[in-house]
């Protein structure tokens, strides 16, 4: 079995990585990238090369027996042994053990000195605290104090405490690290195509403990029955050219009303698995859904459709996967990682995996290639008490979307300026999408770069409104020179009879006087990874055909 070039490339940095260094490396890969090949060229060579005995550690069964048969395929005359209560298996002194933390981490006594240990899935191990690999690794530094620790992963961090690597911890640096969309181009992992869901809840006030939003606040919200009916038509619309569709719940709840959605209302069979579905019907189930059941199974209807709550992260590896629906939202990163890395595997039945976000995922974490952890936010500024209505001067609370007295919408906030988001956000950065709003309103400013000098040039700002609580800003440079002036002049003369002002003040007398055309409708262009989105396209209204009757200038 041949290593593609990049595998090889990870072994050899972690070679020259245990030979010029004394603490440990973490490979990164992708999901789907082939990690499992990886640990077994290391493992073989450490056994067959170096008469080492090496332990490869992973969390969930389907890993166990992926990365057994990895290093049996690539080295066949090494024995490979078994130790995992799921599996019913308790080898114990063969050159390459494969385990489960679970069965193991209370045994480290029993199974004799290893020289390696490769960690699938390092990032579950934590930095701090006693979790069950902390105490098996610690166990292991006293059986051998020479014993040398290897991760790999797709997500080198932690949702509680940032990166993995750190000079005190089991793991301190990352010797290799490889990008999706670099496999994507070489054509070693899907194509990703994203359409945010419409049919969404708003999870912007639900309350977060512990690092993730709280399952009862997200079950309450997303378990509506309208929501997610609507949610399900548009889930069945988008998917009719898909073959295998993997669907993230919030809760079992949450799960077993889209299964029932999609069965009554749409006649389709979607399988359902939680953390208490029985093995052997899980087995069933996922063995349809992979399209490999077994003989027994052959009679009975493939899966085109499966949902899960917290289940098929990782380990489950299909590769027919060409569509993943988050129906629910997430604070963590890696878990988002995790979620859409099911469909990253190639398949010849599929050209690309379809990203249906429901829950603003991509819109909170950013693009999938780009991913990683937030630092934890210090407390932001206070709001003041009140703001002033523009058009009335009522004095209101700053909770209000519209002014109470007269319905006029109050702008975004100055921090936000910039910040406007397309209702679809794109999977991978640098994928375009451009969405057309209608415009409920226009509100006119001026604008002075934050920190900027007093006599700096100043812009008239431009806020549409194109949806509740939704605004685009656009900021047009009167007061400057050059090529951004003269942007500003032709901006200017489709929408005003009147020449193009010198100052940002008498742009805006104006603007307020009614005299510009405004736009009925706006084309948003999102360019994922990049912070701002960009007006592109703008259908303006009818030209006033009065100019300023006492004009500034």
């Amino acid at each position: 079995m041949k290593l593609r070039e990049y595998q090889q490339a990870a072994v050899d940095a972690v070679y020259a990585h245990l030979r010029n260094r004394d603490d440990n490396p973490v490979a990164v890969l992708p999901t789907g990238a082939g990690k499992s090949l990886v640990l077994a060229k290391i493992a073989s060579d450490a056994v067959g090369q170096w008469n080492g005995r090496v332990l490869i550690l992973a969390h969930v069964k389907e890993l166990l027996e992926q990365n057994a048969d990895k290093v049996r395929r690539l080295c066949p005359d090494i024995n490979v042994g078994l130790y995992s209560a799921g599996l019913k298996k308790r080898d114990t002194n063969t050159p390459v053990l494969v385990a489960g933390i679970q069965s193991i981490y209370r045994r480290a006594c029993d199974l004799d000195p290893f020289d390696l240990i490769i960690v699938d899935e390092a990032h579950l191990i934590s930095k701090k605290g006693d979790g069950m690999y902390r105490q098996f690794l610690a166990d292991c530094k006293v059986i051998n104090p020479n014993v040398r620790v290897i991760g790999l992963t797709a997500t080198p961090f932690r949702l509680d405490s940032g990166m993995i690597c750190s000079p005190d911890h089991f793991l301190n640096s990352i010797c290799y690290e490889i990008g999706i969309k670099e496999l994507i181009g070489d054509g070693y992992l899907s194509p990703l195509v994203s359409k945010a869901g419409i049919n969404r809840a708003d999870f912007s006030g639900v309350h977060v403990r512990a690092g993730e939003f709280i399952a009862s606040e997200v079950e309450q919200l997303a378990g509506d029955e309208a929501l997610v009916s609507a949610a399900c038509a548009e889930m069945v619309e988008l998917t009719a050219d898909r073959r295998a569709v993997l669907i993230f719940a919030s809760s079992v709840a949450h799960g077993r009303q889209v299964v029932e959605t999609l069965r009554s209302q749409h006649g389709i069979d979607c399988g359902f698995v939680t953390g208490e579905t029985p093995a052997d019907e899980r087995d069933e189930l996922l063995a349809r859904f992979r399209g490999d059941a077994p003989t027994s199974l052959l009679e009975t209807e493939p899966l085109g459709f499966l949902c899960n709550v917290n289940v098929l992260t990782t380990g489950f590896d299909a590769p027919r996967v060409d569509c993943v629906v988050m129906l629910r939202p997430t604070m963590s990163p890696g878990l988002l990682y995790q979620c859409v890395g099911r469909g990253f595997r190639l398949h010849p039945d599929k050209q690309n995996c379809l990203v249906l976000d429901f829950g603003g995922n991509i819109e909170r974490h950013g693009p999938i290639d780009q991913i990683k952890p937030k630092e934890k936010a210090s407390r932001p500024d206070q709001e003041p008490p009140a703001k002033e209505c523009e058009k009335c001067h009522t004095l209101v609370a700053c909770g209000y979307a519209n002014c109470p007295e007269c319905g006029h919408p109050f702008p975004p906030p100055e921090r936000e300026a910039h910040d406007a988001k397309a209702s679809e956000a794109g999977v991978l950065s640098g994928e375009v999408t451009d969405t057309d709003y209608e415009v409920q309103d226009t509100i006119y400013r001026i604008h002075q770069k934050r920190g900027a000098d007093e006599d700096a040039p100043r812009c008239l700002r431009v806020d549409y409104m194109i949806g509740l609580e939704k605004w685009q800003s656009e900021f047009i440079c009167i007061e400057h020179s050059g090529y951004a002036r003269r942007k500003a002049e032709t901006w200017w003369n489709e929408r005003c009879l009147d020449p193009c002002p010198t100052t940002a003040e008498e742009a805006m007398d104006i603007a307020v006087s009614g005299l510009l055309a405004g736009p009925t409708s706006i084309t948003v262009r999102s360019i994922s990874g990049q912070r701002y989105d960009q007006i592109i396209k703008q259908t303006l209204g009818e030209q006033p055909h009065e100019a300023l009757e006492e004009a500034p200038f």
